[in-house]
């Protein structure tokens, strides 16, 4: 992978292939079904991921290191944002310690890059890091995804992991997430669901993250009003836009200055 229309990335980077639903805000994820049009463009790495539920495509829980991907950010010169396992999740169960350390020493070796880590398992991701990784790279930040209040401990785990800099996706949001403690948590990603199936979402779920970032001196970025706007009304993600309170919100944290 490489360039992306992600809005607050350069370029994704997928040594991993293939997950596991989780919670709510799995059920229609978005590399399901990419991963299903992967595999049928004859792309073996996605081969045998996704399995087929009524009209839906879901993982089938495989899960697929991809030794060979490793090379890739070693090749670009260019001073890149990088989200890591955009169609995966790095911390995965069924992901090798020894695999991660692997990935981790592509980041160690790579530090004109910043690379951007979100995973919803942020409890493995803080125990590894914190003891197997045994280090902060200045440039590898580390996120976790809230998408309601029923997962909002995630952000306990995420503050526990060592890291320069921490972030929240609150997307797709579907619920109200309430009070989340901030602290020590650099920046937030805000965004609705996309897609002929989204859930909606409500301006005054946002209000509530936006305050509490405010509050906190959390960097705010609302990445999308998805398929249903601020109106409650269902329209194409292009037509909702990305405008919330009569301006976009395009905040990034503070990062250490990249190695040349």
């Amino acid at each position: 992978m490489a360039e992306t229309q992600i809005e607050w990335t350069d370029a994704t980077w997928n040594p991993v292939a293939g997950c596991s639903i989780v919670t709510a805000g799995c059920t229609h994820c978005y590399a399901m079904e990419m991963a299903r049009r992967l595999e049928a463009m004859g792309v073996e790495k996605y081969a045998k991921l996704t399995r087929k539920t009524g009209k839906r495509t879901v993982w089938n829980g495989v899960v697929r290191e991809d030794r060979e991907s490793l090379s890739i950010p070693l090749r670009w010169r260019k001073s890149r944002k990088i989200f890591v396992n955009s169609m995966s999740d790095l911390f995965h169960e069924r992901v090798s310690d020894a695999f991660i350390s692997d990935v981790w020493q592509v980041m160690r070796e790579t530090q004109h890059h910043h690379y951007q880590i979100l995973t919803k398992r942020p409890e493995r991701m803080a125990k590894l890091v914190a003891t197997h990784i045994g280090e902060i790279l200045p440039n590898v930040w580390l996120g976790t995804s809230i998408e309601n209040s029923d997962v909002v401990e995630r952000v306990g785990h995420l503050r526990q992991a060592p890291a320069a800099i921490r972030f929240i996706s609150f997307e797709p949001l579907i619920g109200a997430v309430g009070r989340v403690d901030l602290r020590d948590i650099h920046w937030a990603i805000v965004g609705g669901e996309s897609g002929k199936s989204a859930r909606p979402i409500r301006e005054e779920w946002i209000d509530e993250i936006h305050l509490q970032c405010l509050s906190a001196g959390t960097a705010f970025f609302f990445k999308q009003w998805g398929t249903w706007g601020k109106d409650n009304k269902k329209r194409s993600k292009r037509a909702n836009g990305r405008e919330y309170r009569g301006r976009t919100w395009d905040e990034m944290p503070t990062v250490p200055i990249a190695v040349p």
